[in-house]
Parts: structure tokens; C-alpha cells; sequence
């Protein structure tokens, strides 16, 4: 059978967690990089189809096939990262250096290719400025204001709020990513991810990777948003929100229940070996 034990699962995670600790910069960076541009474009097609369709839950449908893509080729997602190199660092197969050194080229390379996308996204959908009347569009620019402006009404409550949607948000995220662990088939491994994925974006909680195409997308199209705007309302506290949700309630938790159980199994066999 293709199923695989959360036992089994929750070491896989450290393993995992253990070979990203140990990538190179160039690895982490070109690696981001990708992950970064093929968010962008899930999240582009997501929005094509809730335009064409008028239903948001169609673009949720097909949001995930980016995220699907990013874990298959074993790129490095900043959001995912999250909740797994922590737990090499629980079990000393890493470094408390080596998970920051990780986390902070992983998020500079998934904003490097977020941005990039962005960049050739608005050279295609406005025809290099000509056309900003697609309702793509300004369906993006709308976003991208609701995602900073919307928040900034609020002050205080409304850093509250983006933190607290991307905690909800990376919880389902990283979820997804540890489900790819617990199927050896590739069909299995689409399915089990596509769902949490789906949750997510159908919702429309704070991814911060997500942010960092859609935002700078709708400022280049027009959208009344300075960079403090999305960093002080939206990037900064989205990003520790994501850290918080996948670290405490993905990657912490699954380990604590698992992993101990697995110890205890274990430890009774290697007992009584001669």
C-alpha cells in the first residue's frame, strides 16, 4: 500500500527538515527562486479562472496545482520550511544558525522570484502599461490595496488580524507538505497536498510568498500601496503569522504525539535485543 504511518511520517519531516538545513546559498537561492515564480503563477491562473468563472472557489480548485509542482521537484518554499527544519533542530540534526540561515535565503529567494514573475506578469497583462482595463486586473489591484490598506484602517487590530489569518493559513499549508509524506505514490502525494491547499486559498487567509507577487503586482498596475504599506501591513506580520502556524501547529505538535509514540515503540525492542 502506498499509505505511510505518521509515525514514519514525522521522521521523514526530520529528515527532510535535516537536508534543507544542510543546502547550500545557491541551492536555498535558486531553489526559492522557482518556488517564488511558480507561486506566482498558480496564483495568477487562480485569479484568471475566479474572473472568468465569477466564483472564487474555482481559482481555489486550481490554486494548488503551484504548490503541488514546488514540493514534486523538492524546491525550497519558505512557508513549508517553517514547520520542518525546527524539528532537525529538536533532534540535533541542525543548527539554530543553519535554521535561520535557511529560512533567510529560502524567503530572499521566494521574493526574488515572486517579484520577477511579477514584473513579466505586468509586462503581459497590460501590454507594458498600455492596458489597464482587463478586469483581471483590476481584480489584482483591489487585492493587493484590501491585503495593506484594508488592514492599515484598523491599526493595531488590523496587524492583529493579518497575523492571525496567516497562522490559519500556513497551519493548512504545512499540513500539505507534511502529506506528501505520508503517501509513496506520486497520484497520492497530489491528492493528500491539494487538499489543505485548498482550504487555505478558498478562504483567504495570508499567505506571505503568495503576497509577495500579488502585491507588488498590483502596485506596478496601479494599486495605491507604498512599500512601507506592504511591509509594515501586510509582509511583516503575514510572515511571522506563517512561522507561528506552521512551526506550533503543524511541525510541533504532529512531532510531539508522533515522535514520542515511535520512541516508546522502539525502545522496549532495542531492550531486549542481545
Amino acid at each position: 500500500m502506498s499509505y505511510i504511518k505518521p509515525e514514519i511520517v514525522v521522521e521523514n519531516m526530520i529528515q527532510a527538515g535535516a537536508v534543507k538545513a544542510g543546502l547550500s546559498a545557491k541551492n536555498i537561492l535558486a531553489r526559492g527562486f522557482l518556488a517564488g515564480a511558480l507561486l506566482g503563477y498558480a496564483t495568477s491562473l487562480a485569479f484568471t479562472a475566479s474572473v472568468q468563472t465569477g466564483l472564487g472557489i474555482v481559482g481555489a480548485l486550481i490554486f494548488p496545482v503551484g504548490f503541488v509542482i514546488i514540493v514534486l521537484l523538492g524546491l525550497e518554499l519558505v512557508t513549508g520550511n517553517f514547520a520542518l527544519v525546527p524539528l532537525a533542530v529538536i533532534e540535533k540534526r541542525a543548527t539554530p544558525a543553519s535554521l535561520f540561515y535557511n529560512w533567510g535565503l529560502a524567503f530572499l529567494g521566494n521574493l526574488v522570484g515572486s517579484v520577477f514573475y511579477a514584473l513579466l506578469f505586468y509586462v503581459f497583462i497590460s501590454k507594458m502599461g498600455h492596458s489597464t482595463e482587463a478586469p483581471i486586473i483590476q481584480k489584482i489591484i483591489a487585492s493587493a490595496e484590501a491585503k495593506t490598506l484594508g488592514y492599515e484602517k484598523f491599526g493595531f487590530d488590523g496587524l492583529i488580524t493579518a497575523f492571525v489569518s496567516a497562522m490559519l493559513c500556513n497551519w493548512m499549508v504545512t499540513l500539505a507538505a507534511v502529506l506528501s509524506f505520508s503517501s509513496s505514490s506520486t497520484a497520492g502525494k497530489v491528492v493528500v497536498m491539494w487538499l489543505p491547499i485548498l482550504i487555505f486559498f478558498a478562504q483567504g487567509y495570508e499567505h506571505s510568498v503568495v503576497n509577495m507577487f500579488l502585491i507588488p503586482a498590483g502596485m506596478l498596475l496601479g494599486a495605491h500601496v507604498s512599500l512601507s504599506d506592504w511591509w509594515l501591513w501586510n509582509q511583516i506580520p503575514v510572515t511571522l503569522g506563517n512561522i507561528a502556524g506552521g512551526m506550533v501547529f503543524t511541525g510541533l505538535l504532529l512531532y510531539f504525539t508522533h515522535r514520542k509514540n515511535q520512541v516508546a515503540r522502539i525502545e522496549p525492542v532495542l531492550e531486549r535485543a542481545p
